[in-house]
Formats: structure tokens, sequence, C-alpha cells
């Protein structure tokens, strides 16, 4: 599915809308979050004190580096919404980090909706229950409950071409 209209989406609520390709989360894309964060916790950016002093056996992903994967694996996984300009963040209902991602895994993204509506003239709120899946691993890596925005073009006027 690449394309659907908001209408044709708001009658999938509760359903799964889709499945992200895999994403490789290496020790460069953990470095360099924790560069931009400034969170150079051992666990997460020094392999061999991680192997040897902490329970992981390695370094692991931060969890806000999981987080923040989620636009991407919603990229891969979800169709285009027809007359949407813009996508934006709006929150979390809930959030869990459920397990840690050790570096050199690949995660996906399960994206079911959970909420459709027009929450103002021009603006659709979506809600998505999104579970980020570690490969070869039952638990999963975060739980979430996902609130974007979709702010929709204006609708062509009478006798304007679309």
């Amino acid at each position: 599915m690449d394309r659907i209209t908001p209408q044709e989406l708001a009658t999938r609520k509760g359903t799964e809308i889709g499945l992200s390709d895999w994403l490789n989360v290496d020790q460069k894309m953990i470095d360099g979050f924790a560069d931009v964060t400034r969170d150079w916790q051992f666990i997460h950016v020094d392999p061999a004190r991680a192997a040897a002093e902490s329970p992981y056996g390695g370094t692991i992903a931060h969890g806000f580096l999981t987080l923040s994967l989620l636009p991407e694996l919603a990229r891969t996984a979800l169709p285009e919404i027809e007359g949407a300009a813009m996508g934006v963040n709006y929150g979390f209902d809930r959030m869990r980090f459920v397990s840690p991602v050790p570096s050199g895994t690949r995660v996906r993204g399960r994206f079911v909706l959970t909420g459709c509506e027009e929450r103002r003239p021009g603006e659709l709120s979506l809600g998505w229950n999104v579970t980020v899946e570690i490969e070869g691993q039952d638990r999963p890596a975060l739980v979430a409950d996902w609130l974007t925005l979709r702010i929709l073009e204006p609708a062509p006027q009478q006798g304007e071409k679309a």
C-alpha cells in the first residue's frame, strides 16, 4: 500500500497498517547519537568496558536512540496519506523501553492504527501502537502509543485544478 486517503485510513483503525524494513543499529550510529546527546555512558560507547562490566555483553543503543528511529521506521512501513503536506510529532500517551538493543543488531517497527480523526479543519490526528522488534529476540525493544499530526493541503476551490 503506497498511498491512502484519510477516509480509507480511518476505516483501518485497530489493524496493523505496516511493518517496516529492518534497520541496522551499529556502533557508528550509537556513537553519533552519544555525541549529539552528550550521553557517553560506557554501556553505549566503550565496547571493551561494556563487555567486561555490564550485564549486556557489549554496548547497547540508548533507549532514546531507539525511540528516535520511529520516523525512519514509519517511513518504510506506512503509506503516504493523500493530501498530507507534512507530518508533525504530537507526543506519546505511553512509552516503554522493554529490552536493550545490542550494537550490531537490527530492529523494525510494527504499526497498528489506534486513532484517525480530523482534529480541526486541515489537521489529521493519528494514533499508533508501535512495537520496535529486535531481530532474533522474542521481547521487543520498545512499545509506545505514538501520536502524530498530518497537516493537509487545502482542498482545491471549485474551478481550480487539483
